[in-house]
């Protein structure tokens, strides 16, 4: 387990991901530990090396006796972006995380590419904070798990009764009650609201709509106070990605703009030089265009990802002056416009093209995707399970279809395997 020695403590850290992405430094919430982060991490961990830690005094770091500072905790992240080699990184807190990325943005900006402030307040009231230390120093964790859960989720999220949800309260009522009432006199004492003009780093400041801990003109005071800094709202209370994963993901990858590798171009569509791909004429009268040839380099390398690189490039070798424009334009809309939206990971919408297919008989396209999805992100027990559930919806015959071509591509899957 990776663990850095900073100021008194011992620090527990987590990288996931490719090491060559941009890296990723999330933090969360008071009384969280780095399981908060779990619900986005599948996507995420697409586009960015992620590293998550255990603030003092939570989760498997230390909790040293005494009250923690803001700065102090600050500080701690810098000593783990150093223990993992990362000298410059995106990075997103979510409340006490964010009163963390405020003093970086302020004092450790070289370090910073992006910074996302989500459900955070530039200066805090000191009352409820020396309310609760003086509460769990009496009477435990368990004394503040319903005002805490109340204050995070909705009440529609906490009827729901997740696994997530209980998560967060088994994880909340785990921890030592030192270590967080140290981190309750670090929310107490933040005050960085007039420095914040001091950020010079691209920051997105994220409000919950429904957020009684920071409403929504406690984050608006921080976007007013940072130059340049955009606001998003989102339909959620304090802690953004358990409620809506999905919307936060697509908000994270919007502020961050991570340039995740495309993979391979095609010959003579490289993004920067402008050319048209091989057989392809400009639409008539209008000159080729950079920003189309850019969107049909991306398409054609996403495109590789989903379907296999022999398979389109056979097709590209096959491409003629009558289709060529047909081809473009399917290219940038289906692989680049569509195929490239960081909702939906590869393997929910694969399914979501093979139930379609299925759905209105587009066989062709359902065997292509298919074969394409047994060689990459499907299981024959994926595919067993969309068809039996494609024959409710779209009926007998269809599925029926479906499992004759899905058992001949599994065939064909096992004899190349075999070889």
């Amino acid at each position: 387990m990776p663990f850095v020695h900073h100021a008194g403590a011992r620090l527990y850290w987590r990288s996931d991901g490719d090491p060559s992405l941009p890296p990723l430094v999330l933090v969360g919430s008071l009384g969280t530990d780095h399981h908060l982060w779990d619900p986005v991490m599948p996507r995420l961990a697409d586009h960015f090396r992620v590293i998550r830690l255990d603030t003092r005094g939570h989760g498997a770091s230390d909790s040293p006796a005494g009250e923690y500072t803001v700065e102090g905790l600050a500080r701690d992240v810098l000593a783990v972006a150093d223990a993992a080699g990362v000298a410059r990184f995106d990075y997103c807190g979510i409340s006490l995380g964010g009163m963390i990325g405020q003093w970086l943005g302020i004092h450790a900006g070289d370090r910073l590419r992006r910074l996302v402030l989500c459900n955070t307040a530039g200066r805090s009231d000191p009352a409820p904070q020396v309310a609760r230390i003086a509460m769990v120093r009496q009477q435990g964790m368990a004394a503040v798990l319903e005002t805490v859960l109340g204050r995070f989720f909705t009440a529609r999220f906490r009827a729901r009764g997740t696994a997530h949800l209980h998560s967060v309260a088994q994880t909340l009522v785990s921890l030592d009650p030192v270590g967080y009432t140290g981190c309750c006199a670090a929310v107490r004492d933040h005050d960085l609201l007039e420095r914040l003009h001091r950020i010079a780093v691209p920051t997105t400041v994220v409000v919950g709509r429904h957020d009684l801990s920071t409403p929504p003109p406690v984050g608006e005071a921080i976007a007013a106070a940072v130059p340049g800094a955009a606001l998003v709202a989102l339909d959620c209370a304090h802690i953004p990605h358990s409620e809506d994963p999905s919307a936060f993901v697509a908000l994270l990858l919007a502020a961050l703009e991570p340039q995740r590798s495309q993979g391979p171009v095609a010959p003579g569509a490289h993004p920067a030089s402008g050319a048209l791909p091989p057989g392809a004429a400009p639409v008539t009268g209008v000159a080729p265009d950079a920003s189309l040839a850019d969107q049909y380099a991306r398409g054609i390398a996403r495109r590789k990802q989903a379907l296999g690189e022999d398979y389109v490039n056979a097709r590209l070798g096959s491409a003629d002056a009558f289709s060529a424009e047909f081809q473009q334009m399917i290219t940038r809309w289906a692989w680049h416009d569509i195929w490239t939206r960081p909702v939906f990971d590869d393997r929910t919408r694969r399914l979501i093209v093979l139930a379609i297919t299925c759905a209105t008989g587009r066989w062709d396209e359902f065997r292509l995707h298919t074969r394409a999805g047994l060689a990459h992100e499907l299981s024959p027990t994926d595919l067993k399970e969309l068809l039996q559930q494609s024959a409710i919806y779209a009926g007998v015959p269809a599925a029926n279809h479906g499992f004759h071509i899905g058992a001949e591509l599994l065939r064909e899957r096992d004899a190349g395997n075999a070889r």
